[in-house]
């Protein structure tokens, strides 16, 4: 979120945030947005309350906002498909891996265990499928032979913060278009992800 929003300031990313929401009020992303003077919310789950009415709160919340993208970063709860489909196309979310190799969770250590030789990540389309969107823009490094899931995270980590506002540069340029199926980069069918080697 830091990372989109540094580049929003700087002017590198051609665009505004206009809502920061967070589900835990002590979500770091809140201060850190709270500190740029950035509109932010908290929307606590009720007990019990049903995973679909709370994407509903959410939905009313981000609506007042009038987004033309939604972009999640760090927000780790699972989205119901009602959710999901009333931003078709318009719901952006980064995955630590070179999806669809490891969706999910423990990215990096499972790219050791699989001696996978490249990580990196993906920033992709949300449907319905967990981390099942159309792949569109990935970072991608060498795996060294001295990594540890806690040096593949930091350096993933380092990709991410470059990646995710460099996708939405070429929405927000129009060089990438969300609304064809697949989506489109410079007039293009994107057939696999845009790949960018990183030495990190």
């Amino acid at each position: 979120m830091l990372a989109i929003a540094n580049a929003c300031k700087s002017g590198e990313l051609n665009a505004k945030v206009v809502l920061v929401v967070a589900n835990r009020a002590e979500a770091q992303g809140l201060q850190r947005a709270n500190e740029q003077g950035l509109p932010t919310a908290t929307l606590i789950p009720e007990p019990l309350e049903p995973r679909e009415a709370f994407d509903r709160r959410l939905k009313d919340l981000i609506d007042a906002a009038q987004p033309d993208l939604v972009v999640l970063a760090g927000y780790m709860r699972i989205l119901s498909s009602e959710f999901v489909a009333s931003y078709a196309r318009r719901l952006l979310n980064i995955h630590p891996s070179l999806l669809p190799r490891h969706k999910g969770l423990n990215t990096h250590a499972r790219a050791l265990e699989a001696g996978d030789r490249h990580h990196g990540a993906t920033v992709h389309l949300v449907t319905a499928e967990l981390d099942g969107g159309p792949p569109l823009l990935q970072g991608r490094l060498q795996v060294r032979i001295d990594d540890s899931p806690e040096t593949l995270t930091a350096r993933v980590r380092e990709i991410e913060h470059r990646i995710y506002p460099e996708t939405l540069q070429l929405i927000a340029s129009s060089r990438l278009s969300l609304a064809a199926s697949p989506p489109e980069l410079d007039g293009q069918p994107l057939v696999q992800a845009l790949t960018i080697d990183f030495e990190v």
